[in-house]
């Protein structure tokens, strides 16, 4: 193991001790100093975290996994359960199931197992189709509600790229111009023009996490609507969509929440706001008598509306299955473990990593962090590749992010320990 050093730069800005934010963590950490090696420290940190047992919640081997951030990891209960709707469900009880199983109300019920996660109350959440339609739903919705002479729409210049083609296609649709700007500029350039904007809660680049409370309240005072995209924040920390009047939403279920590769997606509309979400695809199942079989559209009621086709039941109830992990954990705990996992690692890496090698692109600050950490690092397509044969397991962004996601559901401290004293061994 490579000798310690003094903290450098990446020790968190006024972090005197790694998990000072952490408050089920902090006496551990208040107990470790600089002549603790980092592997004993990881120790102690693991023996003091109350979410440590919920590792056994998932299928997990010796693999460091910090992919989360793209796929998580199986929860155990998932397997048995998609055996009993493939042979049951739908091998002996066939259409019945659609009534007896539940699979009709699935993308309501589940959306309302999604709720507290997010900060919603029931009622506001539907589960189906990809991030990138409900995106586009969620975005032609907010420029159908905006007041007339409201003809730009602002979107996050630096957004997932599939925000962006959604956007750009939204807008022609609809006559508006489209607008890239970065969050920060959001606030000067919100006007009487503006009709929505669509930004991302973290950058699923460099991990900052934005200002979803100041910036959705800039978005209102301009008498505009905002969509906000979840998917690298929901499951990994608070997001307060009712509490800070958040307008639509949307979100993926495969990172943090572990509902499995292209597992269905959500969409929020805000209760005031459901009688007049407009949907751009009115599907069947969004009617307000979907076995009616009329040939003139009448939405129903409430998040229904965000229906629009027949749901993908294996994909919706593997993902029930998933979202019991979450039964009795709390999101505020979750995040105070991210914050100290990210700042463990922080340290890990500025002790381990000689200078000039890597450099740090996420924000310092926890108030500016999201629940990975992104390195700048040359040659990191083939860094990464040597990590991955080595056991740990992170991703590459081109052209030179190194990118590690923290679950705090299943990843813990000697996990973090192990991850950075490799990546100082791979670099050399």
């Amino acid at each position: 193991m490579s000798e310690p050093r003094e903290r450098e730069r990446f020790e968190p800005a006024g972090a005197a001790e790694e998990l000072d934010a952490a408050d089920d963590l902090a006496g551990a950490a208040g107990k470790l100093d600089a002549a603790d090696d980092l592997a004993g420290a990881a120790g102690k940190l693991d023996a003091a975290d109350e979410l440590a047992a919920l590792r056994e919640r998932f299928v997990l081997d010796d693999v460091v996994y910090l992919d989360g951030n793209s796929l998580g990891a199986l929860p155990a209960g998932v397997p048995a359960r998609v055996e009993d709707v493939v042979r049951r469900q739908w091998g002996e009880l066939r259409i019945r199931s659609w009534e007896e199983s539940g699979w009709w109300t699935a993308p309501e019920r589940i959306g309302d197992r999604i709720a507290p996660l997010v900060g919603a109350a029931a009622g506001q959440i539907v589960v189906g189709d990809s991030t990138s339609v409900n995106v586009f739903k969620a975005l032609v919705a907010a420029v159908r509600m905006a007041d007339v002479g409201r003809d730009e729409i602002l979107v996050d210049a630096t957004t997932f790229p599939t925000d962006g083609y959604i956007a750009e296609s939204a807008a022609r649709m609809t006559g508006r111009t489209l607008r890239p700007v970065t969050p920060a500029e959001v606030p000067s350039a919100l006007g009487d023009r503006t009709a929505a904007v669509l930004l991302n809660h973290v950058d699923y680049r460099t991990g900052r996490l934005h200002d979803l409370p100041a910036l959705t309240a800039a978005v209102h005072a301009a008498g505009a609507y905002v969509v906000w995209d979840l998917c690298h924040s929901a499951g990994a920390l608070p997001v307060g969509l009712d509490e800070h009047g958040v307008d639509l939403a949307v979100g993926c279920t495969y990172k943090y929440l572990n509902g499995g590769p292209g597992s269905p997606a959500y969409l929020y509309v805000r209760r005031d706001l459901q009688d007049r979400f407009d949907s751009p695809l009115p599907g069947w199942n969004s009617h307000a008598e979907p076995f009616g079989m009329r040939s003139a559209y009448a939405p129903a009621s409430g998040a229904v509306r965000g229906r629009v086709g027949t749901p993908d039941i294996l994909s919706l109830l593997a993902l029930e299955a998933a979202l019991e992990v979450w039964d009795g954990v709390s999101v505020d705990a979750v995040r105070a473990k991210s914050l100290a996992l990210t700042d463990f690692f922080l340290r890990c890496v500025g002790e381990y990593v000689p200078d000039g090698l890597v450099e740090s692109v996420t924000p310092a600050a926890h108030a500016e962090r999201g629940s990975q950490v992104a390195l700048r690092c040359d040659d990191a397509g083939d860094v990464m590749k040597r990590l991955i044969e080595r056991g740990v397991v992170g991703d590459f962004r081109a052209p030179d992010i190194l990118r590690f996601g923290f679950t705090p559901l299943y990843v813990g401290f000697a996990d973090v320990e192990r991850a950075a004293r490799v990546l100082a061994e791979t670099l050399g």
